[in-house]
C-alpha cells in the first residue's frame, strides 16, 4: 500500500552558519538570525575611552569584547539580526 503525502514534500532543516541554528527555509525572515557580524577580540579598544574589567595580572591590553557592538561576554546574543545563511547557500 502506498502512503499518501498530499502532494507535500517534508522541508528538510537546514543549519545557520552565523548563528549554529537549525531553521526550516520556509520560516526565515529577516529577523531569523541573531549574530555579531565582526569577531570577539582582545586589544585595546580604539576609542580609548570604555575601561574593561581586566583580570588580576591581565595586561592593558588584554580586553576582550566583540568588536562590531562593544559586548564583553563571549556569549552574549548577537547585535544584528537577518535572515539565516545556510551553509548550501552560495557566497553573496
Amino acid at each position: 500500500m502506498e502512503s499518501n503525502t498530499g502532494g507535500k514534500e517534508e522541508e528538510k532543516e537546514k543549519l545557520c552558519r552565523r548563528c549554529k541554528a537549525t531553521y526550516a527555509p520556509s520560516g526565515n525572515t529577516r529577523l531569523s538570525c541573531r549574530f555579531h557580524p565582526s569577531y570577539f577580540v582582545c586589544r585595546r579598544h580604539d576609542d580609548q575611552k570604555r575601561y574593561y574589567q581586566l583580570r588580576d595580572g591581565d595586561p592593558p591590553y588584554a580586553a576582550k569584547f566583540y568588536d562590531c557592538c562593544g559586548a564583553e561576554d563571549p556569549d552574549a546574543a548577537g547585535c544584528t539580526t537577518d535572515f539565516h545563511l545556510s551553509y548550501d547557500d552560495a557566497d553573496a
